[in-house]
C-alpha cells in the first residue's frame, strides 16, 4: 500500500458517499449491523467508518443507553459521516488512528469496521490495539473485500485504465482496497494478535446501478483512484472516467447494470 492510498480528502468524501456507498456498501452495512447488534453491545467502537454508512444503520440498533464512538483516520471522513448523522447524544465523533487508538484497555464490548483493514499499514498493531482496548470476551468485527477478480465492476475498472495508461497503470484497487482478502493470513494475524474463535464468511451481493456511467463515476472520482488518474496525465479524470464508462457499457449494458461482489465477513473473539 502507498501512503497516498489513505488520503480521502478534497471532493472524496462526498463523492464516495454519494456512488460508492450505494453501489457496493450499503447492503455489507446492513448486514454487519446486523451482526452486530445480535451481541447487544453497551458500548461501540467503530474504526476507518469512512462516510458513516454502517454508523447509520448500526445507531438505530443499539440501546438508548448504549456509548457508540466512530473514528477514521481522515477528518474529511468523518466529518462528513457526522453531517448525514441524525443528532444522538449516544454517538461520539473522533479522528483516530487505529494502530494507536486513544482509549483506555477493556474499555469497548464490540469494535467493527467495515472494508477499513485493507488500508491499515500494519494491521497486526491495529489488531492488537482493537484487543487491547476490548473488554475480555468482547468481540472484533469487521469485513474484508475479496480478491478484485471477484468483484466485477473494479476489475472492469482496473482494466479500463490500464488500457489508457499502459505503461503505469493505476493499480490502487487490486492493491489496497481488494489486497488483503487471504483468509489463512486474516486468521494467522488475529491469532497472532490474541484473538480467538475466529469465524470468517464469505458474502456474495450484487451491485447495482441505473447505468454504466455510475460505477465508473464511483471508483474513478469516489475513491482514492481519482488521485492516481490525475497523477498519470493533469487534466485526464473526464476523459479516463468516459472511458471506463463506455467499457463497462460494452460488457454490461448501456443502462441498469449489475454485477458481483464478494467479501470476507469477520468475527473474533477477545
Amino acid at each position: 500500500m502507498l501512503e497516498t492510498d489513505k488520503v480521502f480528502a478534497g471532493s472524496i468524501p462526498e463523492n464516495y458517499d454519494r456512488y460508492m456507498v450505494p453501489l457496493i456498501f450499503e447492503a455489507f452495512a446492513a448486514d454487519l449491523a446486523q451482526r452486530a447488534a445480535s451481541l447487544a453491545p453497551g458500548a461501540v467502537l467503530e474504526i476507518a467508518a469512512g462516510t458513516g454508512v454502517v454508523t447509520r444503520a448500526l445507531a438505530p440498533k443499539l440501546s438508548p443507553d448504549a456509548r457508540y464512538v466512530v473514528t477514521d483516520l481522515n477528518q474529511p471522513m468523518i466529518d462528513y459521516a457526522a453531517s448525514r448523522q441524525a443528532p444522538d447524544n449516544r454517538i461520539e465523533w473522533r479522528q483516530a488512528d487505529a494502530l494507536a487508538l486513544p482509549f483506555e484497555d477493556a474499555t469497548f464490548d464490540l469494535v467493527c469496521c467495515q472494508f477499513g483493514t485493507m488500508f491499515f499499514p500494519d494491521r497486526p498493531s491495529a489488531y492488537r490495539e482493537a484487543k487491547r482496548v476490548l473488554k475480555p470476551k468482547g468481540h472484533f468485527l469487521f469485513s474484508v473485500w475479496d480478491r478484485i477478480e471477484e468483484n466485477v465492476f473494479a476489475d472492469d475498472v482496473t482494466h479500463a485504465l490500464a488500457e489508457i495508461f499502459p505503461n503505469h497503470p493505476p493499480r490502487f484497487l487490486a492493491r489496497t482496497p481488494h489486497g488483503y482478502h487471504d483468509r489463512e493470513l486474516i486468521r494467522a494475524e488475529l491469532e497472532d494478535a490474541g484473538f480467538s474463535h475466529v469465524v470468517i464468511e464469505t458474502r456474495a451481493e450484487q451491485s447495482r446501478a441505473s447505468s454504466p456511467r455510475l460505477p465508473a463515476v464511483a471508483y474513478c472520482q469516489g475513491t482514492v483512484l481519482r488521485n492516481e488518474i490525475e497523477a498519470r496525465e493533469a487534466g485526464s479524470l473526464e476523459a479516463a472516467t468516459d472511458y471506463v464508462a463506455s467499457a463497462i457499457a460494452a460488457k454490461h449494458g448501456s443502462s441498469d447494470v449489475a454485477a458481483k461482489i464478494q467479501a470476507h465477513v469477520i468475527m473474533a473473539v477477545a
